[in-house]
């Protein structure tokens, strides 16, 4: 069994690192609402890992892409989250300030965060998509897509159990902790997103194989 897929997600997911975000958009809500954004959060999370892994190849092909072109714009994308990560960003978060701001007016209103921005875009965003895809594309049979959405689920879990501990991981951990986390993942995100990229630049150019 292949562990690299839910390795890479959980690098690019990371939900330790959005445990902050969680504990500020839902500041004042009562139990009952924070257990109700902590599942639709793990819910949605799994949803667009489930979409992009079953119907993303199909769109690649609705407008004439090459998957060798997407691995390389995906590696790009990847680097580009680790390099992030790298400084204690989460992966996801840093070029869609507008969304978040939007969705702190939502808060400010009673309208429930657990899509925007938790799932989208700080949870699951263009590189969380783009690696779901390249996946999917290897996968050779109905075995291993079901493993790939058996992976979705994971990542699901682990958003609902960080969000559960929030307050708890937070006082472990403190920021310094988080960043630390966060760092590592970012490190091996990296790595993943070179890979991902030169396989896709051979692809594009065999005579680099050589």
């Amino acid at each position: 069994m292949d562990l690299k897929p839910l390795i890479t997600l959980l690098a690019i997911v990371n939900p330790l690192a959005i445990v902050p975000f969680f504990i500020h958009y839902t500041q004042g809500f009562s139990v009952a609402q924070r257990r109700r954004t902590i599942r639709v959060a793990a819910f949605s999370s799994f949803c667009v890992i489930a979409i992009s892994a079953l119907l993303g190849l199909k769109i690649l092909e609705f407008f004439g892409i090459s998957l060798a072109s997407f691995q390389v714009g995906g590696g790009m994308l990847l680097l580009t989250s680790a390099l992030s990560m790298l400084n204690a960003q989460p992966a996801e978060a840093k070029s869609n300030a507008p969304e978040l701001d939007n969705a702190a007016q939502k808060t400010a209103v009673g309208a429930s965060i657990a899509v925007v921005p938790l799932t989208i875009p700080l949870l699951t965003g263009p590189a969380t998509i783009s690696t779901v895809v390249i996946y999917a594309e290897r996968a050779k049979d109905y075995w291993q897509t079901g493993l790939l959405l058996g992976y979705g689920v994971v990542i699901g879990l682990a958003t609902a159990l960080c969000f559960s501990l929030a307050q708890p991981i937070a006082r472990v951990l403190g920021r310094t902790g988080i960043n630390v986390m966060t760092r590592l993942m970012g490190l091996i995100l990296a790595a993943l997103a070179v890979e991902v990229m030169a396989e896709g630049l051979v692809s594009l150019f065999p005579v680099l194989k050589g």
